[in-house]
């Protein structure tokens, strides 16, 4: 079980890369090109890896105040038309370099609001990724969907399961009303409850809500309620996130009044409480954000070391390349990031003109990969052994890190970190910041201005 110390989280609690990836998305650059991505596409069908498949839909009949995420907010359903013809030529053209073989094991469709398309759209959009690549039928595969319960009924929860998601992702954020009304996102509980209920009826086999700390008029005690109230209903697995407010990057961000904000210290206080109610309720601590029934999948994996970290957050399919579909979607095929154009009518003006999507990427080099594994295994496993690790990279892992490690001796002094003649471990008190004890083995945060990142808690 995680170790709460208020004292020990604030003092490594500041800002620092989430490690969705490595090297971080700061680090991205233009010079990844076309030629980059087919290469990495060529050396993935050599492999035969799988595939995972992430669909972006940008848009939202409504803006929450708090959202930075990559979205259009419009009341103008007719815009989700001409954008699904651009998606379908996407993929179709992705689809052509592929190797028709190879499995598509995880799929996730994210926002934006993805239910912000019809049920005919969502059904046609479907049918053509079918039609492209080798999708599973067995219901084996991670297939999932992010919901604003806002959006669906009965009728449509049936028909998303119909079409082979077996797992959604509740944006729920907060319970209460006076919170829901300061971010403009007013859902009652009731509704909630009811879409959760729908989904077991009909047979999903995970459910996951998303929440978030730190948001205006949010309290200990209130966020504690909604805490309780999520864990009862029982999802499989529940995010709990900081809420980052930068009104100057975001400008949605400065409909929140800065003194209608929770001090630092009451984040802080929030997240202790809310983890601790987690786990006295049987949630199983993941990573640095996520909850988990001790049954559930990512809760097995990390218990057995085999949990992978990526861009769409815990996941079971380390081993798969992503293919990232959309306005501003990110690829991670083998030693390559490439993300397509954040602005749409620059991303639909490509698609048009039959051009490259891909605004900025990275390639890997040896030492990126080689920190990446070593990053992404102390991140999921909590622990790495410096001799196999030595052995599988052919590197005296002392010598190479020795900086790194000079900088764990601050880290183990504080009971936070672990070393031996073997293994490297986060112990239970150092979980909470592990974003934190990892960045000495990060290159590009020694020279990165760290206040360019959100804060780790």
């Amino acid at each position: 079980m995680a170790t709460w110390d208020k004292t020990l989280i604030s003092r490594y609690g500041g800002p620092g890369p989430r490690y969705t990836s490595y090297p971080p998305a700061p680090q991205f650059h233009e010079e990844v090109s076309e030629s980059d991505y087919a290469e990495a596409i060529d050396a993935g069908n050599a492999a035969r890896r799988p595939l995972s498949l992430y669909v972006h839909i940008p848009f939202c009949s409504t803006v929450c105040y708090y959202c930075a995420c990559n979205r259009v907010v419009t009341a103008n359903h007719g815009r989700a038309a001409e954008y699904l013809k651009r998606l379908k030529q996407e993929i179709g053209l992705r689809a052509e370099q592929v190797d028709s073989q190879r499995p598509v094991t995880q799929i996730h469709w994210g926002g934006g609001t993805p239910t912000f398309l019809s049920d005919a759209q969502i059904t046609e959009l479907v049918y053509y990724m079918a039609r492209h690549f080798t999708l599973r039928e067995d219901d084996r595969g991670d297939y999932a969907i992010e919901i604003d319960p806002r959006t669906v009924d009965q009728a449509r929860l049936g028909l998303l399961r119909g079409l082979g998601f077996n797992r959604i992702s509740l944006g729920v954020q907060d319970l209460d009303l006076r919170v829901q009304q300061a971010v403009n996102r007013v859902q009652p509980y009731e509704m909630i409850r009811e879409t959760m209920g729908w989904a077991r009826d009909f047979g999903f086999k995970s459910i996951n809500t998303d929440l978030i700390y730190g948001l205006p008029w949010q309290s200990e005690s209130s966020l504690a309620r909604t805490i309780e109230q999520i864990a009862e209903l029982r999802p499989e697995r529940i995010s709990l996130y900081n809420y980052a407010h930068l009104p100057a990057r975001f400008k949605i961000q400065r409909q929140i009044p800065d003194m209608a904000l929770p001090s630092p210290e009451e984040k802080l206080s929030m997240f202790v409480r809310a983890g601790r109610i987690l786990q006295d309720a049987g949630y199983t601590f993941i990573g640095m954000d996520h909850f988990a029934l001790e049954s559930d999948e990512i809760a097995v994996a990390q218990r057995n070391g085999l949990l992978h970290r990526n861009f769409q957050g815990y996941t079971l399919h380390g081993d798969a390349d992503l293919l990232g579909f959309g306005v501003s979607a990110i690829s991670q095929i083998g030693n390559l990031y490439a993300q397509n154009m954040k602005s749409l009518s620059q991303w639909s003006d490509a698609i048009d003109q039959a051009q490259s999507t891909i605004e900025q990427g990275y390639l890997l080099n040896r030492d990126d990969q080689m920190r990446r594994d070593l990053i992404m295994r102390l991140l999921c496993d909590l622990y790495v052994d410096m001799n196999l690790f030595s052995e599988q990279w052919q590197i005296n892992f002392p010598d190479y890190f020795v900086d790194a490690l000079a900088a764990w001796v601050e880290f183990e002094d504080q009971g936070l970190v672990r070393v031996d003649k073997q293994r490297l471990v986060i112990t239970e008190q150092g979980r909470l910041v592990s974003r934190a004890l990892v960045m000495p083995f990060d290159r590009y945060t020694q020279s990165e201005a760290i206040n360019r990142f959100s804060r780790i808690i």
